[in-house]
């Protein structure tokens, strides 16, 4: 399989490293002083068993690519950034491409089949980290995640099967799914606690507003007759495949939602998450309150270009208490 990763960020990197790696023709799309660190130094890729510089070749746009050979497209782009990438992917890849969305959230799916017909999901649970230029860190060794795929918007063909074989061959623990949904709905409700990462620290994941936003989503999910794995599914699944290390003497800092405020990137994929719970819930009739507050602080806080962690937990659910006082539920001052 040759493969092109379309977005070479925390997980779009390890993932496209660890292919190189265990032998696989792999080619990396990023722009900026990332991509220059690429083409300059190659993928500086750190783990808990160690360093390695992996010599992978980048580009900065799919018309880069040499399409005449057949190319599997890892996407893995930010939701935000997806339509975007859809386009210039779709300007230059065959039709027939087979375009693996390697991301959080449930919009890219669909985006992707209004242009390429061989889409699929990969339901993500990787910890990884992407805060300089050429560099990333993958937290969990020796199984580096789990990378479960199927074919959009169910069952499983020959694709599904050699690609979860070959992320299988790449550190990652991967199995061809029927019903990819139904787990992809699972990891959205987890992702709704990235935005509290994001605006209120690392430190205030779990908690009553964690229970706030998750009440929310499995509320909507329902009204919406969207199935779920069950929580008890997610943690059979995982089992302790997981095992996050420290990498220099440090663990894991943030999730991606909090990477995104601390490299300062000036957008956030919240909307794309705690936005799919709000947006779902004004379609079914559903107060959102929770996950709305929450979404609309991180666009706030991405825009402004803040550090992470600018608003206590505390201060939010003050103003969800004190919702009915127009006051009160102005957005906490950024």
């Amino acid at each position: 399989m040759r493969y092109v990763v379309f977005g070479a960020g925390a997980i779009g990197a390890v993932v496209g490293g660890r292919l190189s790696q265990a032998g696989f023709d792999v080619t990396l799309i990023a722009r900026g002083a990332h991509l220059a660190a690429l083409q300059s130094r190659g993928l500086r890729l750190e783990s808990p068993a160690g360093t390695d510089t992996v010599r992978v070749p980048a580009v900065g746009h799919p018309a880069e690519v040499d399409w005449r050979t057949r190319q599997i497209v890892l996407l893995a782009v930010k939701s935000q950034q997806t339509p975007a990438a859809l386009v210039d992917l779709a300007t230059v890849a065959p039709p027939e491409t087979p375009v693996v969305c390697l991301q959080n959230g449930i919009a890219n799916e669909p985006a992707a089949l209004r242009l390429f017909p061989n889409v699929y999901a990969v339901t993500v649970a990787c910890p990884a980290s992407h805060l300089e230029p050429g560099v990333v860190q993958a937290w969990s060794t020796p199984v580096t995640g789990l990378l479960d795929i199927g074919r959009y918007p169910k069952g499983i063909d020959e694709v599904s099967e050699s690609v979860a074989a070959d992320f299988g061959a790449a550190t990652f623990s991967s199995f061809p799914v029927e019903a990819i949904l139904r787990w992809k709905h699972r990891k959205l409700l987890t992702n709704l606690g990235n935005a509290i990462e994001a605006v209120c620290g690392p430190h205030e994941r779990l908690g009553l507003l964690a229970d706030l936003l998750l009440a929310e989503g499995e509320a909507v999910l329902k009204a919406a007759g969207l199935q779920a794995a069950t929580e008890q599914e997610d943690r059979d699944r995982r089992a302790d495949l997981l095992q996050p290390g420290a990498i220099a003497g440090q663990s894991r800092p943030g999730g991606s939602s909090w990477q995104s405020l601390r490299r300062r990137t000036g957008d956030i994929e919240t909307d794309y998450l705690n936005g799919e719970i709000v947006l779902r819930g004004r379609l079914q009739g559903i107060a959102t309150p929770a996950n709305e507050l929450l979404q609309r602080l991180a666009r706030e806080l991405a825009a402004g270009r803040h550090e992470p962690g600018a608003v206590p937990a505390a201060v939010i659910l003050e103003r969800l208490e004190g919702a009915g006082d127009p006051a009160a539920a102005t957005s906490p001052s950024l």
